[in-house]
């Protein structure tokens, strides 16, 4: 992989000024193709779609619908599977209406969850298991910081509806076994949620082959803009279920006594969506696609490794991960001695032009068990170097030495 290369089309990364950049956590960087997509849609197609017949709506809504099916590659589905929304926290909460609309859920009834969800994949089936009378049951993690299957498996019963997991941590960054978690759930006959945040940018993922019933993700971590998602849904459920939002798009036909809805995925796309947007996700993707996510998860990996190895020879650094390449992703969960993250994280930024993140992470569970104060998250993406993890370490060795 030509990381030289690469770095070069990213414009924060080839300012002058100094900047690591260790928060791709949070939301990645993005690439100069991107920026240039989405300002071909205010500059060469500033209109709206699926409306038109003039040239200019008609050559947007091409490029429009053309990511879409550019999503169903990416992922394996099928291009009336993928229902565009705002980010993840979107799709989730558009699930939890599409069930909760469709009587779908039943009092007693439950939802699984872990114990390391973000707080996008907590709130919302809390909030649900509030309001319908359902018992939320938290999966815990092992010793190592791994999801406990054998919790998990005690705790599905017959009465279980719907599992709703990450495939990996933003913290704690453990990878969960989803294929072993979603076997499971469908022997009880529970559907399974895959919360994909973490994991869509940075390795392979397949719809059908892993049988998931539902996949939701955000574009602003895999080097697109913010204010675009996805919620992948099995065709069936999207026939099933009903929409949630009402108004143009969503609907085939409209007269004062009643409307009809429109063919999936359209009728839970209502209003005018993000459309640029939507250009600088089919962007990222292309360039995900030029990289190669097989070499993007190898060099997160070597970079994982790496970090790792180092950071342990800084004094009074405890870490909060499984501590192994293959069941984590590229994500360091840090505390330096008992000194406040926060402190720290204002030290690397100023000493280094370092960017870490610290708190709780939209994590509080599973964070605040582990310190009350918050922890220190560094996140690696295909775009770092061993070069700035040496910066890394040596800043946080020389924040040791001479602030704390």
């Amino acid at each position: 992989m030509d990381l030289k290369k690469f770095r070069k089309d990213f414009p924060i990364l080839t300012k002058e000024n100094k900047f690591i950049y260790f928060d791709n956590a949070a939301s990645s960087l993005k690439p100069i193709q991107v920026i240039q997509k989405i300002d071909s849609y205010y500059n060469e197609f500033p209109v709206n779609i699926h409306r038109g017949l003039h040239h200019l709506s008609m050559q947007a809504s091409i490029i429009y619908d053309d990511t879409r099916k550019k999503v169903s590659n990416f992922i394996n589905c099928n291009p009336d599977e993928v229902v565009f929304t705002q980010n993840a926290t979107d799709a989730i909460n558009l699930l939890m209406y599409m069930l909760y609309n469709s009587n779908f859920f039943k009092k007693g009834d439950e939802i699984i969850i872990s114990v390391y969800e973000h707080h996008s994949n907590l709130v919302p089936w809390q909030f649900l298991s509030n309001k319908l009378g359902l018992n939320l049951k938290v999966v815990d993690i092992d010793k190592n910081y791994n999801f406990d299957i054998l919790d998990c498996q005690k705790k599905l019963t017959n009465k279980t509806k719907l599992v709703a997991i990450a495939h990996a941590s933003n913290t704690i960054a453990t990878i969960s076994p989803i294929n072993e978690i979603i076997e499971l759930s469908h022997e009880k006959g529970a559907l399974v949620l895959i919360d994909g945040s973490q994991s869509i940018p940075h390795f392979s993922f397949d719809f059908k082959k892993t049988g998931c019933d539902f996949l939701a993700f955000t574009c602003h971590k895999m080097l697109g803009p913010t204010g675009v998602g996805c919620l992948i849904s099995k065709k069936k459920f999207l026939e099933r279920f009903s929409p949630v939002r009402f108004g143009g798009d969503m609907i085939k036909s409209v007269s004062l006594e009643k409307s009809e809805w429109n063919n999936i995925p359209y009728k839970f796309e209502a209003g005018t969506p993000n459309i640029s947007g939507i250009f600088g996700l089919g962007a990222a993707i292309d360039y995900l696609n030029m990289v190669g996510l097989d070499n993007i998860e190898k060099h997160d990996k070597e970079l994982l490794e790496y970090g790792l190895e180092n950071i342990q020879k800084v004094k009074e650094i405890e870490l909060y991960n499984p501590l192994d390449i293959n069941k984590q992703g590229p994500i360091i969960l840090f505390s330096l001695g008992n000194n406040d993250p926060q402190k720290i994280n204002i030290l690397l930024d100023e000493i280094s032009g370092i960017a870490v993140r610290s708190g709780m992470h939209c994590a509080q569970p599973i964070v605040s068990r582990l310190n009350p104060n918050g922890l220190l998250r560094a996140s690696f993406y295909f775009y770092n170097t061993f070069e700035e993890i040496d910066v890394f370490i040596k800043t946080l060795k020389d924040i040791q030495k001479k602030f704390l």
